[in-house]
């Protein structure tokens, strides 16, 4: 699998004689007999594999420098080498020096995870003294349960507690085993997450308890055991590790993303281009004409003329685009030329080329009369630039495994005023042509989507008190993992559009037929997505996951409330997902909390999408009608039609004709209505309005 940057820095302390390392070589030095007694280099490998950067503090104190550039600092179990064997040099006394920068690197945001031990004054450390700075004290204790443990009474099972509200640090974790643990005390506004049972020896005691602390959280684990090599892949102590460190990490994922340097910008020309597009727009009539009884003619041509010369004093800041530049200039003076009636850019549209130039961060100028999607359907002009996001991981899956060559992901670096709405494509279909638009590309913005699923998600999830996990949190807060998500989502859900078994166009734009259809297309290449983003997430793709939440959380949360109630055939594939999920209770609404098994819930999706495949697969046996009336009666299975529809099974009664696209008539407005489940929602989230 390709390569990607790192979401955080984790640093492990082996300066202050701990017990345990991430480093092969030195744990092999330590227990030469078994180098696993010592090692968490499994435990740095699952973080690698999460896409997170490991890294070792081998010598010198904990001090601000050190803590630069840090999102997580671990602490194993730092101890005397009179009771374990330990990474040579440093001692396991933390200075008061250190006690400070670490509290201080915590309350500025950074991530503490602490690793304690059984009988722990006896290894001659002070991890207590820094863990009670946050509210956690470290007992001297060693806890046995001869009810509930594993092999021997000392390795107990805990008792686990999954947050009522928030992010749950337990979610997908059922099991867990302390292996010779202490106990820990929690002081006020400390979340306890693991307890002894109530037959052990020190009975509902803490074993695993987090806080906030300023902008920052802490980890206490009663053992360390728990995460080395030999522990690790017991019960989910593996997914316990990362929720653990992903909610630690929190901070990182709030980081703004990288964002290209753009000359044009800060141009005079580009300030002219701006301002003289957005005054033509309002002289342009709704088919991109002008009104010559109502507008001077000179003024007019004095203004293309301002438009021209602006885009010419940009050209040379885009030199890829010489051709397409000096097409939209003929485009231009060919429109005043022939008095300024309805555009016709043909020509330039086909010379703009952005699939051609996929490249990191490279930029284009964009200058069309256009309208927009989810926005204004004006065909006036608008001027763009934007910049396409290409990493190298995401360029190999294109070339590898997901070919389309038509698809290009951007991000919008500045516009004029037309695309202040939520219009997040630039498709060629939008141009005004005299004839048919050339088809080279398809532009999305990421970062738009990326942005609108975040807030929607973001905001629903606190309202539901959701069961949300730590990598989906980190998400939620992440501008440049969700753009990363939505490229990949986007990528194969455009492509899934032309393959699989399709009994009739599949973008079905050329045809006339009721808006479930359009749902389930829509449904069908979303789930498709999703299959494969289960696919690479096993293969070793950590964004893959991001790409499996975002595709559920915006299906879910953001399609079936925003937009109009009149065929809206995406609200209705979110309703669709939603009512299969819970008829097969891979999520629960119980008081008033959506529950997602999450665990589970993969499963759910993959098999709505064999039955939408399915029902593609028979299509083509199926006469039209017959198929419209097969794919009502699979959404009606989970989201009941209106009261009146004339296409419920109980009623429907279309006599078979050779084009039934009269019958489209028949399909209510909204003919699956919203769920109490959504009523609900879209009242809970009237506050604050949710962009379509």
């Amino acid at each position: 699998m390709p390569l990607r940057p790192a979401n955080a820095r984790v640093l492990f302390d082996e300066a202050h004689g701990q017990a345990w390392t991430v480093r092969p070589e030195v744990a092999a030095a330590i227990q030469p007999s078994h180098p696993a007694d010592s090692s968490y280099a499994r435990a740095a490998q699952a973080l690698r594999e999460r896409d997170l950067e490991v890294a070792v503090h081998e010598a010198g104190p904990l001090d601000p420098a050190a803590l630069a550039g840090v999102d997580v600092l671990v602490i194993a179990h730092p101890s005397e080498p009179a009771w374990e064997r330990v990474v040579p040099g440093g001692s396991p006394v933390l200075t008061g020096a250190e006690l400070d920068a670490i509290e201080a690197f915590v309350r500025a945001g950074g991530g503490l995870v602490v690793l304690a031990e059984e009988e722990q004054a006896k290894y001659g450390n002070n991890l207590a003294q820094l863990t009670q700075r946050f509210g956690i004290g470290i007992a001297n204790d060693v806890v046995s349960d001869y009810e509930r443990h594993r092999q021997a009474p000392h390795w107990i099972l805990a008792d686990l507690e999954h947050p009522r509200d928030g992010v749950d640090l337990l979610a997908r974790v059922e099991e867990a085993c302390f292996y010779r643990a202490t106990t820990l005390e929690a002081g006020e506004g400390v979340r306890v997450l693991a307890r002894t049972g109530p037959s052990a020896s020190t009975p509902s005691a803490p074993l695993l308890a987090v806080a906030e602390a300023g902008r920052g959280r802490v980890v206490v684990a009663a053992d360390s055991d728990l995460f080395g090599d030999d522990c690790i892949g017991d019960l989910d102590h593996e997914q316990l590790w990362s929720n653990l460190v992903h909610w630690a990490a929190a901070n990182a994922f709030r980081r703004a993303a990288q964002q290209p340097v753009v000359e044009a910008v800060d141009t005079g020309h580009w300030r002219t281009l701006k301002r003289e597009v957005d005054a033509l727009r309002l002289q342009q009539r709704s088919d991109g004409s002008v009104d010559l009884a109502e507008h001077d003619p000179a003024q007019l041509r004095a203004r293309v003329d301002a438009i021209v010369a602006a885009v010419q004093g940009l050209a040379p800041l885009f030199p890829h685009q010489d051709a397409y530049l000096e097409a939209v200039v003929a485009d231009l003076r060919a429109w005043a030329d022939g008095g300024f009636g309805v555009p016709d850019f043909g020509a330039s549209l086909d010379r703009f080329r952005p699939d051609l130039i996929r490249r990191d961060g490279v930029q284009h100028l964009v200058l069309f009369p256009m309208y927009k999607q989810n926005g204004s359907r004006d065909s006036v002009f608008e001027a763009l630039i934007v910049a396409v996001p290409w990493p190298d991981w995401l360029s190999e899956l294109e070339r590898t495994r997901y070919d389309n060559g038509k698809f290009v992901p951007v991000t919008l670096v500045d516009h004029t005023a037309g695309y202040d709405s939520e219009c997040a494509v630039l498709f060629p279909e939008t141009v005004s042509v005299a004839g048919r638009p050339a088809n080279h590309f398809g532009g999305i913005f990421c970062d738009r989507e990326a942005a609108r699923f975040r807030r929607t998600s973001a905001r629903a999830a606190e309202v539901l008190r959701l069961n949300l996990p730590p990598d989906a949190a980190g998400l939620l807060e992440s501008e440049q993992l969700s753009r990363d998500a939505y490229e990949l989502w986007d990528l194969v859900h455009d492509r899934a559009h032309s393959h699989g078994d399709l009994p009739f166009d599949p973008f079905m734009i050329r045809q006339r037929m009721p808006y479930w259809m359009y749902a389930l297309e829509e449904l069908r290449c979303d789930l498709t997505a999703y299959a494969e983003a289960v696919a690479l997430e096993r293969e070793g793709l950590w964004v893959a996951r991001s790409v499996q939440y975002a595709i559920l959380f915006d299906r879910l949360f953001r399609f079936p409330i925003t937009g109009p109630r009149v065929r809206n055939y995406d609200g209705l594939g979110g309703q669709l997902l939603f009512g299969y999920l819970h008829a097969t209770r891979r999520l629960h609404w119980t008081d008033n909390r959506l529950t997602i098994e999450w665990d589970r819930v993969a499963d759910g999706v993959l098999e709505l999408r064999e039955q939408i495949e399915a029902l593609y697969r028979a299509g083509i046996q199926r006469t039209k009608l017959q198929h419209w009336a097969a794919a009502h009666d699979l959404v009606a299975e989970f989201v009941p039609p209106a009261a009146g529809s004339r296409w419920a099974a109980a009623v429907r009664d279309f006599p078979e004709i050779p084009d039934p696209r009269p019958y489209v008539d028949e399909v209510l407005d909204d003919e699956f209505p919203l769920s109490l489940f959504y009523v609900s929602l879209q009242r809970r989230l009237a506050e604050e309005p949710v962009a379509a």
